[in-house]
């Protein structure tokens, strides 16, 4: 008798200098699936004295975390475990002391990395999980240190490591514990001083994109979405999120819409040393990474995951998973890029990104029904909205799901998204709806010859008469897509030839 082997797991332990995080994953299907995220705040960088020396108190607190972390790793194969500590423990005197009680609590060899090694694996863990094309800026504040790397696809151009992070810069500049606009001030021009020796080359290699890749900016995320913004980072925002902090006039009276109490002790700290970045390198917009440090770690322990397109990876993943059928989605997507063509393209559908998520949705749509055919609309909305798609932010997600729970019968106006403009939202959808309907029958050479003409809104879809008679199934069903888009003020309208 035969007996499934199940996937191995591999471990990766960043020792930060504000928190202590572990992620488990295990390899399956061409990507890789978290099965655990463990954190503590260890603050380790606060228990620094003057003389760079780490306190017995913040050793400790280290210590009692591991051995939290040590259960986990027993059945772990040794060579699937790799655990880093970074800027704090770079900086410690002492460091020594620590590791020889840390790596005794864990049963393995933990590894202070450099600087430029530890900006080298973050880049890592952005490209793998994180979509978007051409040259990207990498930004990742920690607790002691903040990361810049400029790099194209898996390959980093220039690597950075600072001296300044959310708990030193809380330490210097928040120590008094008052939110008013000299202590920003303060923060805000030390960050600045700190980043003067690096601005000029930065901007001369220049980028396309820039992500951000802490635990600032994914707080950041969480205020805006929670107060009904969009999920870009812009500098009016950031300036806007001072104000609402320095309404509170102590750092423990701190209270934002969408901000973790957890998270809140550091964040004005955080917030100053974004806002400097902005302000130094003139940067427009920011979004959350996908991954950073300890997704770096477990990609360079796992063979077989480097794949330049990302969503492409991540879509293949998914399909295998639920088993789906890769042949017709392909169908479908190709359809609806030619459907987007013939409307007109970017003039019709603003958004240069719009046509990948329409392609993404198609490729996936069906995903639901792996689950249940009566509901699978809904199935398809949850299981994309939820689980984890590297090259996909997070509204970009819950847009592809509303879009999957729409994709066929009843039509309903989309909620509010933040990953298209409205205009585009609702176009996007009604191609889909459209491809799904004209490509039923599942097969490339079955599909009529059409032509789908835009004015603004108005959409004419025109097929020949003899086709329409041979399929009057599809006739029907062409007919009542026509009078659901019409009755929610999306006119459409079926033409003979």
């Amino acid at each position: 008798m035969s007996h499934d082997v199940s996937s191995p797991l591999y471990a990766a332990i960043d020792l930060g200098s504000n928190s202590f995080h572990m992620l488990i994953v295990r390899h399956i299907d061409g990507s890789v699936q978290t099965m655990a995220k463990i954190k503590r705040k260890v603050r380790l960088a606060a228990g620094l004295n003057e003389n760079n020396a780490l306190s017995q108190e913040a050793m400790q607190r280290g210590w009692d975390c591991l051995s939290l972390f040590a259960e986990r790793l027993q059945d772990i194969p040794k060579e699937n475990i790799r655990i880093v500590g970074t800027a704090t423990l770079r900086t410690a005197t002492n460091v020594s002391e620590f590791l020889a009680t840390a790596n005794q609590i864990l049963g393995h060899n933990i590894h202070v990395i450099p600087g430029e090694e530890e900006a080298a694996t973050i880049y890592k863990g952005v490209a793998h999980t994180s979509g978007g094309i051409g040259r990207r800026l990498v930004v990742d504040i920690g607790g002691a240190s903040t990361e810049f790397i400029i790099g194209e696809g898996f390959e980093s151009k220039a690597l950075t490591s600072l001296k300044m992070g959310c708990v030193t810069w809380l330490e210097r500049h928040f120590k008094d514990r008052e939110l008013n606009q000299t202590n920003f001030d303060h923060a805000i021009d030390a960050a600045k001083q700190t980043l003067l020796p690096i601005v000029e080359q930065y901007c001369q290699l220049g980028w396309d994109i820039c992500v951000g890749a802490s635990g600032t900016v994914q707080a950041l995320q969480e205020i805006m979405l929670a107060q009904g913004m969009d999920e870009v980072i812009t500098l009016p925002k950031l300036k806007r999120l001072q104000k609402q902090a320095m309404l509170s006039d102590h750092l423990e009276e701190l209270e934002i819409e969408g901000l973790t109490l957890e998270r809140a002790l550091v964040f004005p700290s955080g917030l100053s040393i974004l806002i400097a970045i902005f302000e130094s390198f003139g940067i427009e917009e920011m979004t959350l990474a996908g991954g950073a440090l300890r997704e770096g770690l477990v990609y360079e322990m796992v063979d077989g995951l480097r794949q330049n397109d990302i969503r492409a990876r991540t879509i293949e993943s998914v399909q295998q998973r639920y088993q789906l059928d890769q042949a017709y989605g392909e169908q479908v997507a190709t359809l609806t890029s030619h459907l987007l063509e013939q409307c007109g393209g970017s003039d019709w559908v603003e958004e240069p990104h719009a046509e990948m998520l329409l392609r993404s949705a198609a490729h996936l749509h069906e995903i639901g029904l792996s689950i249940d055919f009566k509901h699978g609309g809904e199935h398809s909305a949850y299981l994309l909205q939820h689980l984890d798609l590297p090259g996909y932010t997070r509204a970009q997600k819950h847009y592809i799901g509303e879009i999957a729970r729409r994709y066929r019968e009843q039509l309903t106006s989309l909620p509010e998204q933040h990953a298209l403009s409205a205009n585009s939202a609702k176009r996007v959808l009604r191609l889909l709806r459209l491809a799904v309907l004209l490509s039923h029958r599942r097969h490339r050479a079955l599909v009529p010859n059409f032509t789908l003409s835009a004015n603004g809104d108005n959409l004419t879809l025109t097929l020949s008469q003899d086709w329409l008679e041979h399929n009057p199934l599809t006739r029907a069903e062409l007919e009542l897509e026509a009078n659901r888009q019409s009755d929610i003020g999306w006119p459409l309208t079926i033409e003979t030839r």
